[in-house]
């Protein structure tokens, strides 16, 4: 072999060499790409709106965590008319959504006549129970539907005791009230659990309800408060999202307490005496994940009690002090021992 030949080899040889090293350093340090979300999950908004301060706002925030902690796609869509929803509900399929979320009983009859339109979708609606036998899915095949529940008769049982000791305490007499936004039954599920606590606490209870047929104008549900502190009420139970805000604020500035609703409320001040929680949140973000793993179940409810928190006590307002906030506190723990056992079934009809 001539020295050329040599040497043409060795530079060769070299040249291949220095080619994979160089693939092979980029193979190294060449930094994977992150997957993209392709699963994703839409929530429609009720007429309350997402900045409710309450029930819509609460559902969004589990909305959120579940694109956070299960790296998927959202789509959160407001409604501001009832007549959005059907719309809004089609936007939600049409932009490729694996389950699409309603956020509320009142968009029930919608997500009937849309679910039968598009069998292949997962869809979920909070606080309405699924059935192709009874209520408002009767009739419609629902295998692509399934429903978020929440016991809330049994922590405003709790509630209402507690009202109506403070009450009892403070006033001289147990007179309280509620004010709920449109009657359905999600609401009078509030309503009903209230009344029966306070009659199982303080036999003697007077609980006014009423109604402002709305759930965003705060001045409607300020007015029905209004009437029922008129009325002697001592302690005001908003029960009605954002327009329930109203009702709240007019216990404050009669100097009395309010009880707050869905979310903790005890940020708008030391008058909340506590909140009828409900995680409308956690519901969301489990209703999500089980859809994600594939283990969606349509036909079927979810069911949220005291048992398993999904309802709940807010934080206590720390103006309940003394002897009578250790003795409501005793009697509360109590029922709800109760409850959870089964020994006492809050009702849910008012």
């Amino acid at each position: 072999m001539s020295k050329k030949r040599f040497a043409a080899g060795i530079l060769a040889a070299l040249m291949a060499f220095t080619a994979l090293a160089v693939v092979l350093a980029g193979s190294v340090s060449a930094k994977p790409k992150a997957a993209k979300a392709t699963f994703q999950a839409a929530l429609v908004s009720d007429v309350g709106r997402f900045n409710d301060k309450s029930f819509n706002q609460s559902q969004l925030a589990g909305l959120n965590r579940a694109k956070k902690v299960l790296k998927i796609k959202v789509l959160p869509i407001q409604s501001n008319n009832t007549s959005d929803y059907v719309p809004n509900l089609t936007t939600a399929v049409r932009k490729g959504s694996n389950i699409v979320m309603a956020a509320g009983f009142l968009l029930a009859p919608s997500l009937k006549d849309i679910a039968q339109q598009f069998p292949k979708t997962h869809f979920t609606i909070t606080d309405d129970f699924v059935s192709s036998s009874a209520g408002d899915f009767k009739g419609a095949d629902v295998h692509n539907v399934e429903g978020l529940t929440y016991a809330t008769q049994e922590n405003s049982y709790l509630i209402g005791c507690m009202a109506a000791m403070v009450a009892k305490s403070k006033y001289g007499d147990a007179t309280i009230g509620v004010v709920g936004g449109i009657k359905i039954p999600p609401v009078d599920t509030f309503l009903a659990g209230y009344r029966a606590g306070a009659k199982k606490c303080v036999a003697s209870s007077v609980v006014k309800i009423g109604y402002s047929q709305d759930f965003v104008k705060q001045d409607l549900c300020k007015n029905v408060a209004e009437d029922e502190i008129a009325g002697g009420a001592h302690i005001i139970f908003g029960v009605a999202g954002l327009c329930g805000l109203g009702a709240l604020s007019a216990a404050k500035d009669h100097g009395l307490f309010a009880i707050g609703v869905d979310i903790d409320q005890s940020f708008l001040g030391p008058h909340i005496l506590t909140s009828a929680v409900k995680r409308v949140d956690v519901g969301i973000f489990n209703a999500i994940s089980q859809a994600k793993k594939g283990k969606f179940k349509g036909g079927s409810n979810l069911v949220f009690n005291l048992k398993n928190n999904g309802v709940a006590l807010g934080k206590i307002s720390p103006r309940l002090t003394g002897k009578l906030r250790t003795q409501v506190l005793a009697k509360v723990a109590t029922l709800r021992k109760q409850i959870i056992s089964g020994k006492i079934k809050p009702p849910t009809n008012v």
